[in-house]
């Protein structure tokens, strides 16, 4: 039976929805984010005319879009609000927070850090995997991958493979729906199948998408003749390839931290957790943070830098001195 796992990291929180050895789902938290599902106090600061909607300034100085505002409130007054949609990262700008003020009749998502176990350490290997498959925003299947690339307007994800359009396209099935789920996407979403001729071909496509996709909240057109699916699902925050588009540096310094608290739970001996680090890292590496992995480990915490390193490649090691 699945089971969501959680793991409080330093500066991240990490959830595994496992079922078994198989990673279904991953979703990733950072710190001082506004999730979605969060009921929270702005001021109003915006009323747009004719309608519900405006602009409130949150309590932690980002903005909101607010949506079902009551029709007596105006500009200067406070509102609680409950955020439907956490702030999001794009290059260049940052999407406002989406909320509707508390107490409307609609639906408030269920968001957030899900309920689960937490553990001191998720199953080996099972982090690394997902994150390294959303750091590479890749996934192979038999003969090809699917590669996953954020844009402001959609994710695209795009199929490369070896054999007829129609044995690459039903291969790429299962990946794309795992790529779905471990990278946590929504929103607008965009399929570049390989073309397909027949409508039977189109059709065999559909339905194995269709089954694939099973008990994942979506909508979905039809292939058109060029191989292209949109699909549509409720988008609630940053997905993990957001995450690495906006923020890599990061992403790879909480990687970082993490592979410090494995290496000091390794049973090797050693009084210094040394961590190796390509030299952009360094300055990412709040010393908060380091303060809290001295703490975790009982070790003094030095840091190393080695250009040869890649970005997402940080080592961790103890030593005698």
């Amino acid at each position: 039976m699945a089971e969501w796992l959680i793991e409080e990291g330093i500066a991240e929180t990490r959830a595994l929805l496992v079922d078994g050895e198989q990673v279904r789902t991953a979703k990733v938290f950072w710190p001082g984010e506004v999730a979605a599902g969060t009921r929270t106090t702005g001021k109003l600061i915006a009323k747009l005319k004719g309608t519900r909607r405006g602009v409130a300034l949150l309590g932690n100085g980002t903005e909101a879009l607010v949506d079902h505002l009551p029709p007596h409130i105006t500009e200067g007054q406070s509102l609680d609000v409950v955020i439907t949609r956490a702030p999001i990262a794009e290059r260049g700008r940052l999407k406002r927070a989406q909320a509707r003020a508390a107490g409307s009749d609609a639906p408030s998502p269920g968001a957030g850090i899900p309920e689960g176990r937490i553990v001191r350490r998720l199953p080996v290997g099972l982090w690394e995997e997902v994150w390294h498959a959303a750091s590479a925003a890749s996934l192979d299947f038999p003969g090809g991958e699917v590669l996953v690339s954020v844009t402001p307007a959609m994710t695209v994800i795009d199929i490369d493979g070896i054999g007829s359009p129609r044995e690459v396209a039903l291969a790429a099935v299962p990946a794309i729906a795992q790529a779905l789920a471990w990278f946590d996407l929504g929103g607008n979403i965009g399929i570049d199948f390989p073309t397909l001729q027949t409508k039977d071909d189109r059709r065999a496509v559909d339905e194995a998408l269709e089954a694939a996709l099973t008990g994942w909240p979506h909508e979905r057109t039809a292939m058109n003749g060029f191989g292209f699916v949109q699909l549509v699902a409720r988008l609630e925050g940053p997905s993990l390839l957001h995450r690495f588009a906006t923020a890599r540096l990061g992403a790879a310094a909480r990687i970082a931290l993490r592979r410090g608290e494995v290496a000091a739970e390794s049973g090797a001996t050693g009084r210094t957790l040394l961590l190796t680090v390509h030299p952009a890292l360094k300055a990412k590496l709040k010393q908060p943070w380091l303060e809290e992995l001295a703490r975790r480990t009982g070790r003094e915490v030095r840091i190393a830098t080695d250009p040869a390193l890649a970005i997402e490649a940080p080592n961790a090691q103890l030593l005698d001195a």
